[in-house]
């Protein structure tokens, strides 16, 4: 996904040639203000955009702080608005081949519309909370926020600052109860396209001691809410038969499963979210 736009123009500025009294003189003033326009235009010598965190280690739902400079170009520009966008990349299949796609988790704009001059620098802060839903930075899952100067009629600047999430503290509660107390043990995390809901981060799990003789493997989809988590297993059986042989290769080895883990129970005691958890998978290994 791209946030630049270009509208080209096939005139170029002509600088005119004036004859007066026989001498021939060129127009400058007015025509290289017209060139520097139709430059910046084009992306040169045109406003660049900054923008700065205060922090970028972050969890979702903590208060994302910084300031974004504008350094005007070789001539004034209108800027119409700016925009801050919470971003991702996710894979999808395409003809047998992987893909990656940039999404939005998010935007916010932020100050008004303003003229920058030509070499004016401008400060504006900002303050907005990252999403709750945004995803944790595990194994190559990328997080960036991408800041876009609306510019009419140009090249729309932007600049691209990569942060580092934490887990959400309700999905840092379901992630122990899986690993440390189910014993389950974090082999891939990757971001997916999903028909359904744009996106989706899957995190695969080898057994531990308690399941590997049921299960060949646990995925987990995390659906984070302000007042909970729905959760989405995909629970993958081990075969231990020829019946078991025979679901297998017609991949009807696999269950899905989906609980739904309110904000209070979350706030409770980790070993009754395992429990939970652990007669789920029992019932369905």
């Amino acid at each position: 996904m791209g946030f630049m736009r270009m509208e080209s123009s096939s005139v170029f500025p002509v600088l005119k040639v004036k004859k007066t009294n026989g001498i021939e003189t060129i127009g400058f003033k007015g025509e290289m203000m017209m060139l520097k326009k139709w430059l910046a235009s084009v992306g040169i010598g045109s406003a660049k955009v900054d923008t700065q965190l205060d922090n970028t280690q972050l969890e979702p739902g903590q208060e994302v702080q910084g300031k974004v400079v504008i350094q005007g170009g070789n001539t004034e520009q209108q800027i119409d608005r700016i925009q801050l966008f919470v971003m991702t990349e996710v894979v999808r299949e395409k003809d047998d081949r992987k893909v990656y796609d940039n999404v939005v988790l998010d935007s916010f704009s932020i100050g008004q519309s303003f003229v920058i001059q030509e070499g004016e620098r401008k400060e504006i802060d900002f303050q907005f909370t990252l999403p709750v839903h945004t995803p944790p930075t595990f194994k190559k899952t990328k997080v960036w926020i991408q800041t876009g100067l609306d510019v009419p009629n140009a090249i729309d600047p932007n600049d691209r600052d990569f942060i580092q999430v934490k887990p959400h503290s309700y999905m840092n509660i379901l992630l122990d109860a899986l690993t440390n107390h189910l014993g389950f043990q974090l082999r891939k995390v990757e971001m997916e396209y999903s028909r359904r809901y744009r996106y989706v981060q899957e995190f695969e799990f080898l057994p531990g001691n308690e399941f590997r003789r049921d299960l060949d493997e646990l995925e987990a989809m995390f659906f984070m809410k302000e007042n909970g988590v729905d959760v989405l297993l995909q629970v993958d059986r081990r075969a231990k038969g020829i019946g078991s042989l025979f679901d297998e290769a017609l991949d009807m080895d696999e269950s899905f499963v989906r609980l739904t883990f309110p904000a209070n129970e979350l706030k409770s005691d980790t070993s009754s979210v395992a429990d939970t958890l652990r007669r789920t998978i029992q019932q369905h290994s």
